[in-house]
């Protein structure tokens, strides 16, 4: 039996044989997102602060929460690295993933989650330690590295928060004596200390002066090089600067979430161009 061009039914016209399929060498499955929330809702008692947010956030980039006040960015923030679970009457429904992992899966060490997760808080908090003493803290409590290597980790740690050479000279004087500007950059670097995969900032730069607002964005651009950094932020134009992706939050709900210049300048929900535009807030 031939088929209507002469060629044999098997396929095997003029007596050639198939040739064999080429094998391609299997590709590795993708890594997950660096964080994921499922339908992640939380209560302070009675009150709902959270309503279901679902949404992934990429590794090594800038994602900004943005929002008005109260919407909720700043207990999600917290929810990462579960600083909720001391307050009294909170709980929570759905999940959030890291590197895959559920954060709150039975026998999780919370410390150790904790190092995964470095956070920087809305107001310098350097301790009352010398430079030096700040950003050896977090190693030596957690036993990261030998005592002969803690000024190599301080001294990269400093370097990656853009601080070395301003405080190389002065490392045994109390963190408290530096800037504003200056103290948050050691805050970064106690962070980073501890090798994280994950940094979350709390309106880092709501205390600091313009200038020194400039060298924290600087900085952040630097280190998603190498860190996955999730950033609350009130500052329109520094979300617009700094992040990659952004999420809008509102009354509780993430409203928008997608690539900084997708939700700035071609917003999907009429409640997300109304507060990028000023019209509430």
């Amino acid at each position: 039996m031939t088929t209507a061009t002469g060629g044999r039914a098997d396929g095997q016209a003029g007596g050639m044989q198939p040739r064999p399929a080429t094998l391609l060498p299997a590709s590795p499955p993708p890594r997950p997102p660096a964080l994921e929330s499922r339908a992640y809702s939380f209560w302070y008692g009675p009150t709902q602060a959270l309503h279901e947010v679902s949404f992934t956030i990429p590794r090594h980039a800038i994602t900004a929460l943005i929002g008005p006040s109260g919407c909720g960015k700043t207990t999600f923030l917290r929810s990462i690295n579960r600083m909720h679970d001391l307050t009294p009457n909170a709980r929570h429904q759905g999940d959030i993933l890291l590197d895959g992992g559920s954060i709150f899966a039975r026998g999780t060490d919370v410390v150790a989650l904790r190092r995964r997760i470095g956070m920087v808080f809305q107001r310098p908090n350097p301790f009352p330690k010398s430079v030096h003493d700040n950003v050896a803290y977090g190693p030596r409590l957690n036993a990261l590295a030998h005592p002969r290597e803690l000024p190599d980790r301080v001294e990269r740690a400093l370097r990656q928060a853009v601080l070395w050479d301003e405080v190389k000279d002065r490392l045994r004087e109390p963190g408290t004596s530096l800037s504003g500007g200056q103290q948050q950059r050691l805050c970064i670097a106690r962070a980073l200390a501890n090798e994280p995969e994950l940094l979350l900032m709390d309106e880092p730069c709501s205390a600091l002066d313009p200038i020194a607002t400039q060298r924290i964005e600087e900085l952040l651009v630097e280190l998603k090089k190498i860190y996955t950094i999730v950033i609350v932020t009130h500052n329109m134009q520094q979300a617009a600067r700094v992040a990659d992706y952004t999420g809008f939050f509102y009354l509780g709900h993430l409203v928008e979430f997608g690539t900084t210049q997708q939700v700035f300048t071609r917003p999907t929900d009429e409640r997300t161009e109304a507060y990028i535009t000023g019209r509430f807030g």
